[in-house]
């Protein structure tokens, strides 16, 4: 009798101590997820963290909110996201551009993205787009090319800001084809491409999510794309190696992060809905759609990249001369 209570009493212990566990560990998440986007709406960035943000509401039935947060080539939103508290209910979707080159462009960052954040996951990469205006007289990279070297400094590009992978990428093409172009920045990728469409510069380089509805459309002409492959989304668009300049290439990746110190169960059941999401049809259609490539890996995958990103565009930026005071 006496060995039953106790057994009983040890149970009912149990119980208690799994509802009480239970309370104080509920199930992420119990209220809304914002989803810092550290560029203006409308641009490359924007485009994949709404699409991202609508889906995980569709499938896991969360309530994911992107806030957009631009500014200093995408690194005020970071800087704000490393100042959450690490408890998955502050993210934020980053890139190279924000992650890899803004730490060696701009002085006095107070954060080290590789230890102020955490990789959650990888969403998408894609190629940088050389383009012009439907009404300009470029045909191809090797127009803009004879017109350059005919009258050095007089071709313009415009690109989404100083220091951004977009404009490396222009800078590193001006290198490889021996020109000089006349870099003109912008505060984000659709003011940018605005003026393309305008004919106030010559050419776009840009994202080819933020420029792809107007490629679409039919009033931006793409010359040349700057990964080492054709992008899936414009197969007949040759690549900058395509047009004669033999391994280039440069391309942008997107993918979440959380501030350091966000717990792994967190971090594993964010990663988990994402992968979900990236093997869904309708996201990669949409996703290619935009001009971007899905790409799922793993967390320490994703990890391990984008350290050796960080490290390798170092060189490229001190190389570039680029710096942002």
């Amino acid at each position: 009798m006496i060995r039953t209570l106790i057994s009983c009493t040890a149970l009912a212990l149990g119980l208690g101590a799994a509802a009480h566990a239970q309370t104080a560990a509920p199930a992420y998440p119990n209220k809304p997820v914002r989803m810092i986007v550290p560029f203006p709406p409308g641009g490359g960035t924007d485009i994949l963290a709404r699409l991202v943000a609508t889906k995980l509401g569709e499938s896991a039935k969360w309530t994911v909110v992107a806030d957009n947060k631009p500014g200093a080539g995408g690194t005020l939103g970071i800087t704000e996201a490393t100042k959450m508290a690490p408890t998955g209910y502050d993210i934020v979707m980053g890139q190279k551009d924000n992650l890899v080159i803004g730490p060696w462009l701009y002085k006095n960052l107070p954060w080290d993205p590789t230890k102020d954040l955490t990789p959650i996951a990888h969403v998408a990469y894609t190629p940088v787009v050389i383009a012009t205006s439907a009404n300009s007289k470029f045909k191809s990279l090797a127009d803009v090319v004879a017109a350059a070297k005919a009258a050095p400094g007089t071709i313009t590009y415009g690109s989404p800001g100083n220091g951004t992978s977009i404009h490396l990428a222009g800078d590193l093409f001006e290198k490889a084809a021996g020109v000089k172009l006349v870099h003109v920045p912008y505060k984000g990728s659709n003011p940018a491409l605005m003026d393309a469409l305008a004919g106030n510069v010559d050419l776009l380089v840009s994202s080819l999510p933020s420029a792809m509805g107007q490629i679409k459309a039919g009033k931006l002409r793409p010359l040349a794309v700057t990964s080492a492959k054709r992008s899936s989304s414009l197969p007949d668009v040759p690549t900058v190696a395509d047009s004669g300049y033999k391994g280039f290439d440069v391309s942008t990746w997107y993918g979440l992060f959380a501030p350091a110190g966000t717990p792994k169960p967190v971090v594993d059941a964010i990663h988990a809905e994402v992968n979900k999401l990236l093997a869904q049809p309708d996201v990669q259609a949409a996703i290619l759609g935009q001009g971007a490539e899905p790409e799922a890996m793993g967390t320490a995958q994703f990890g391990t990249m984008f350290k050796n990103d960080y490290a390798k565009w170092k060189g490229i930026v001190e190389a570039s001369g680029a710096r942002i005071e």
